[in-house]
């Protein structure tokens, strides 16, 4: 089983921009379909983004659409969300997520994964 890994959270003013990480150990990452779900306190947890197992597939929330963009680097074992033009609503812990099915397009679906990472905290600031 491939265990997940994120980093790169932290706090940030409106309009600033992150990087997370999510490193897979265990597994080949490229095994796998990837996403990134948030969850802000009170709240259900949401799709952000998702991946192809090659990368060349990828899918946003409205949300977010422009300004994150979603990346892996398979020979790293590595996944990345670059964040943009944050805004105090993206306020949240960030999860990345892993599909072993490899199914097409690439899941949008908490259900849809089998693998989660222990999660990030992202805070924005007006």
């Amino acid at each position: 089983q491939v265990q997940l890994v994120e980093s790169g959270g932290g706090s940030v003013q409106a309009g600033g921009s992150l990087r997370l990480s999510c490193v897979a150990s265990g597994r080949t990452l490229s095994t796998y379909n990837m996403g990134w779900f948030r969850q802000a306190p009170g709240k259900e947890r949401e799709f952000v983004a998702t991946i192809s197992r090659s990368g060349g597939t990828t899918g946003y929330a409205d949300s977010v659409k422009v300004r994150f963009t979603i990346s892996r680097d398979n020979a790293k074992n590595t996944l990345y969300l670059q964040m943009n033009s944050l805004k105090p609503e993206d306020t949240a812990v960030y999860y990345c997520a892993a599909d072993s099915t490899g199914s097409m397009p690439p899941p949008r679906r908490t259900y849809e994964f089998d693998r989660w990472g222990q999660g990030t905290q992202v805070t924005v600031s007006p």
